[in-house]
């Protein structure tokens, strides 16, 4: 594993766990993280008011707090734009996999959570997209 690929797994792995404690602050509890199957992984299953939330989560990181602000001022790149069809379909089959392995009854929705963080500074932002797939 090259040190890109490091860093980059634990960009992706700190975003997460911030969307989980956002997720929890907002009333969901969490079901599963990582389902993964050869045709498409998960990275957050929560459930709130009987829904079950099958959530992508997209980080990025900055170097300080004042150029992810500035990135925010000036609406530039979002990572939650990165979900492509592609990515939403594999999402799909994999839920598919988690609803019949676990005889889930109840509605449900496809989320993602958009993270840019400042790790140096403790600092994130997250961007919640409920229901992006009708």
């Amino acid at each position: 594993m090259t040190k890109t690929t490091k860093n980059t797994k634990k960009t992706g792995d700190l975003g997460e766990h911030i969307a989980q404690k956002y997720l929890v602050e907002h009333g969901f509890s969490i079901i599963a993280v990582n389902f993964w199957q050869k045709w498409g992984e998960i990275d957050i299953i929560a459930r709130k008011d009987n829904i079950g939330h099958f959530i992508e989560v997209k980080t990025v990181s900055y170097e300080t707090k004042d150029i992810l602000e500035n990135t925010l001022i000036s609406a530039s790149w979002r990572p939650e734009e990165q979900v492509t069809d592609r990515k939403l379909h594999q999402i799909y089959k994999a839920l598919e996999t988690w609803i019949s392995s676990t005889d889930y009854q109840g509605d449900w929705q496809i989320g993602v959570i958009g993270v840019r963080m400042v790790p140096r500074e403790t600092y994130a932002t997250v961007n919640f997209i409920e229901n992006v797939v009708k």
